[in-house]
């Protein structure tokens, strides 16, 4: 819920500092308490710190866009990884944000390349395909001569069931459909997974 404009008021060190406080409560992770730290350390550092921050943040959401092939992040019409020419172009994993392609950069046990769906289908949460890159993706393997996709979302519910939903969109295409190994336990996120597990994972993957 948005904070009230008297939230700000009433803050002790006046409303510009509470308008910074709530900034920062509203990043995930981030409770009040850390909120308030992070703010009391923008007061007591360096004028240049502060603004340094601010103009990174400005900069990043001037400069950085989705990938016209993948949707992965880049400043560039297209990510490093699409425009690498040693990559894998037939071998696609299918991950649900930009967190997940690092990840799984970081084992180095991938050669292919990436498609971002911008989350996973969850209609509770007012998520549904048509909010992700999904057609995109269709696309990519109709036109682009895919022989493997892998699914690479995250081992959870709805995860789960947004690669069963590409899954059945694409059971008339030539395309071999594997997924991750279960070596990656299930409910877990893959960004905060080990890079051994993800190398095992990427390595011992199955058909769905």
């Amino acid at each position: 819920m948005a904070p009230r404009i008297n939230d700000f008021e009433n803050h002790p060190f006046g409303p510009a500092v509470g308008r910074l406080v709530e900034q920062f409560a509203s990043l995930p992770g981030i409770g009040r308490k850390s909120a308030e730290r992070l703010a009391n350390h923008i007061l007591s550092c360096r004028e240049a710190e502060a603004l340094a921050l601010a103009d990174a943040i400005r900069d990043v959401k001037k400069s950085v866009r989705r990938c016209r092939v993948c949707f992965n992040l880049t400043e560039q019409e297209e990510c490093s990884i699409c425009r690498d020419p040693r990559r894998d172009r037939t071998l696609v994993c299918v991950v649900e944000q930009p967190n997940d392609v690092s990840a799984l950069e970081a084992t180095g046990a991938f050669s292919g390349t990436y498609h971002v769906l911008g989350g996973r289908i969850a209609p509770l949460d007012g998520v549904n395909p048509d909010d992700l890159t999904i057609d995109a993706l269709v696309n990519r393997v109709r036109k682009e001569g895919v022989r493997e996709l892998i699914m690479a979302t995250n081992p959870t519910l709805e995860g789960d069931g947004t690669a069963l939903y590409i899954t059945n969109l694409l059971e008339d295409f030539d395309v071999d459909i594997t997924r991750l190994a279960r070596g990656i336990a299930t409910g877990s996120v893959l960004e905060f997974a080990n890079k051994e597990m993800l190398a095992d994972a990427l390595r011992g993957r199955q058909h769905f």
